[in-house]
């Protein structure tokens, strides 16, 4: 199993259990089908952005979510290849068949100028909370696409 599959099993198991601690986290991890050793946990919780908190439950491995956040933000830069608007709707042209990945990430950044997306296969409909705020959310969406220049600089 690949790296990105076992990545995609942490996460689902630290946000439906509770795990305190590697061992737990192996034991879960062996029960889903990975075998992994404690370095390469150490090194797929650091990448993932995962931290041990104190929680009313007790001890406790969360996600957390700006690294998470920007993790995500750094890729979809990649899958956008425009941005336009009118005075009431933004519209993002993607690669073939990413639009709905894409439009998945906008939603989860909660940003508050935007009402919702829509996505078809390429296309994707990006709402604003208000007329009044498509420009707020044009430049917020094409920072996303200058972040992607910037790194790959």
């Amino acid at each position: 199993m690949d790296k990105q599959n076992r990545h995609f099993a942490i996460k689902q198991i630290i946000s439906h259990q509770v795990i305190g601690s590697q061992d737990e986290l192996c034991l879960a991890l062996g029960k889903a089908g990975f075998d992994v050793t404690q370095a390469t946990l150490s090194r797929d919780l650091k990448e993932l952005g995962i931290a041990r908190i104190n929680a009313p439950e007790g001890v406790r491995y969360v996600l957390h979510a700006e690294s998470e956040e920007r993790r995500l933000v750094s890729f979809i830069g990649y899958e956008i290849e425009s941005i336009d608007a009118n005075e009431s709707i933004v519209v993002i042209k993607t690669l073939p068949g990413r639009a709905q990945g894409v439009a998945e990430i906008i939603d989860s950044m909660h940003h508050p100028a935007i009402l919702g997306t829509l996505a078809g296969d390429n296309t994707i409909f990006v709402s604003p909370a208000s007329v009044n705020r498509v420009d707020e959310v044009l430049r917020m969406l094409r920072s996303l696409m200058s972040e992607k220049r910037l790194q790959v600089a």
